[in-house]
């Protein structure tokens, strides 16, 4: 019978694995019975379910990896059959001349084995002996909705889970063998909010590798034994990014909730954007090409930025900001955000005649309070200008020689839809003796494209004059734009009910296989430093690295960017979803 429209129960399990495939299955069939009594429609398991995942060599690789008609696989099988259920597992798979995958598998109520997806970004020394996905995850057309799968590393970047999210996935399987704690906190929840579908999350807990390799694994990877250890917390997240359920870190554990999976055929945000439809795909066109060398501008080690609330609207709040901006670089900030439209009230255009003049008057007097300065010392907002093709919303870089660089809204954003008759096709960057920064305008910061073309020009820096309207944005999105890319985001927005401003700094402790410098590994890999501000009006400061951004190395092998699957980027480059 048909769940469209019935709540949907669905279950992440998260438990500990060893060598031993026949023990291994014991335990999965255990905590698939566990998660079976709160009657579940969908079960997702952990990755890497038939043997840890560290291998001695190629041979040993091979010889514990399991087929995909193997005992093990059909000992799955049959629980999804007895409980009558869909059950996604994780494995290592044998494949022809001797290939190994990591393989997410999916079992409908019957049993039958309807879906495979290998992993598409191998992390670290998986890239030693797994060879990566040749092709997509396939959606799965369930009573209840679509369901797609990923894994792990596929989920720390943005690239896999948008595809299938495209593709018409209303729910996202994700198996997880993680001791990174920004696992839980960054990148599970941002994957749903950014596509707004659900997600569902099954981590390890345990030692993830055996007594024997354990000490070899730490060393190399530069940490302690006892942090070598799947985190848990495994996750249940709706698509507005709020955890439906979590697991307790570092036990056993089946969580469950009851979800509407019609909440993931709504791409619209509050201020009336569709998320899928306001992309922009004959501009993605970099993102599927092969990585090329890179084109860094060295960055300076560390910059002050700041970000400015005025507290006035209208002529008294451009007097206003440009005084407070002017001041501050004058005690040696090198970079001030204020909000879009800082010069209307709520930044609404209601005259855009009026508009036009005030932004006129608020990019004079901020580059006249500068007079004096260094050129690189700039302020960013957001102004409205007049094209030969229409009306543009307009982020710009201002230093005491007026504007250094233009970049107009790339995406429809609902609230300006109104108003805004032209769009921008390309995104400009400015060299500067201390990085390179671009802007990012409007609504473009909710699509996590924006960003990743950003990184492919090796930008330090981004401006965004904004305006948040989920909270998602302020407690995941833009820490996970910041860490994806390992770019230093300065954003000011006017308050409101989803938060204001912050500033997120790229830190230099980083890359695992490698010494920390400044703090010991504390199960962050990649949460960037953030400073937060209340709303309140006034300035908020803090030190950005723009040099960190030169590294996207996370561990050995693994690039935040090049390692993208650049190759199964038809879905984010084609045509947008018209339904």
């Amino acid at each position: 019978m048909s769940k469209l429209g019935e709540k949907v129960r669905v279950s992440a399990v998260q438990f500990a694995v060893g060598i031993d495939e026949h023990e291994n299955l014991k335990t999965c069939q255990r905590m698939i019975d566990e998660a079976a009594a709160n009657k579940p429609d969908l079960i997702v398991l952990p990755e890497f379910l038939n043997h840890q995942s560290w291998w001695r060599d190629e041979d040993h690789a091979y010889t514990v990896a399991t087929s995909l008609d193997g005992s093990f696989l059909s000992g799955i099988g049959a629980k999804a059959r007895e409980h009558k259920c869909y059950i996604m597992a994780n494995c290592t798979v044998r494949r022809r001349n001797n290939a190994v995958t990591g393989t997410n598998i999916l079992f409908d109520p019957e049993g039958k084995l309807v879906a495979t997806a290998d992993k598409q970004v191998l992390m670290g020394n998986e890239t030693n002996f797994l060879e990566t996905a040749e092709e997509v995850s396939p959606i799965v057309e369930t009573p209840f909705g679509n369901v797609a799968l990923y894994s792990c590393m596929d989920g720390v970047i943005m690239e896999t889970a948008r595809g299938i999210a495209l593709r018409g996935a209303h729910i996202l399987c994700n198996s997880l063998n993680s001791f990174g704690d920004d696992e839980a906190t960054l990148h599970i929840p941002v994957r749903a909010a950014e596509n707004k579908v659900f997600v569902v999350s099954a981590n390890k807990v345990g030692q993830l590798v055996s007594d024997e390799i354990l000490p070899v694994a730490t060393k190399r990877l530069k940490i302690s034994e006892d942090q070598m250890s799947g985190t848990g917390e495994s996750q249940i997240v709706a698509p507005d990014g709020t955890v439906l359920a979590i697991a307790p870190r570092g036990v056993e554990a089946v969580i469950f909730a009851d979800i509407e999976v019609a909440e993931a055929d709504d791409k619209v945000r509050p201020d009336g954007t569709d998320v899928f439809k306001a992309r922009r795909p004959e501009l993605y066109a970099p993102l599927a090409a092969k990585p090329g060398p890179r084109n860094i501008l060295p960055g300076a080690d560390q910059v002050e930025a700041a970000v400015y609330q005025p507290e006035m609207v209208g002529e008294a709040a451009i007097d206003e900001a440009a005084t407070a901006a002017a001041e501050a670089i004058k005690n040696g900030v090198s970079l001030v955000v204020l909000p879009e439209l800082f010069f209307l009230e709520d930044g609404v255009v209601d005259d855009v005649d009026a508009a036009i003049a005030l932004s006129v008057r608020a990019t004079d007097a901020i580059a006249k309070a500068l007079e004096g300065s260094d050129d690189d010392r700039l302020v960013s907002t957001s102004i409205v200008e007049r094209r030969n093709d229409g009306v543009a919303h307009v982020g710009v870089l201002i230093s005491a020689g007026g504007i250094r660089l233009r970049q107009s809204q790339i995406h429809v954003a609902g609230r300006h839809q109104s108003w805004v008759t032209s769009l921008g096709n390309e995104q400009p960057t400015l060299d500067l003796s201390w990085g390179r920064i671009a802007v990012v305008v409007g609504g473009d910061n909710v699509f996590p494209e924006t960003f990743r073309l950003l990184a492919l020009k090796d930008v330090a820096i981004a401006a965004l004059p904004s305006k948040t309207l989920e909270t998602w944005e302020l407690t995941t999105g833009l820490l996970e734009r910041a860490a994806e890319n390992r770019m230093n985001l300065v954003m000011a927005s006017q308050p409101g009910p989803a938060g204001a401003s912050a500033i997120l700094a790229t830190d230099e402790d980083f890359t695992l296989w490698t010494e920390w410098k400044h703090r010991p590994f504390d199960g962050n890999l990649n949460t960037p430093i953030v400073t937060r501000t209340d709303g309140a009006p006034g300035l908020t400061q803090a030190t950005i690295y723009p040099i960190c951004s030169e590294n996207r190395t996370i561990t050995l092998n693994t690039d935040l960017v090049d390692s993208r699957p650049w190759w199964l980027m038809d879905a984010i480059t084609s045509p947008n979803p018209t339904t």
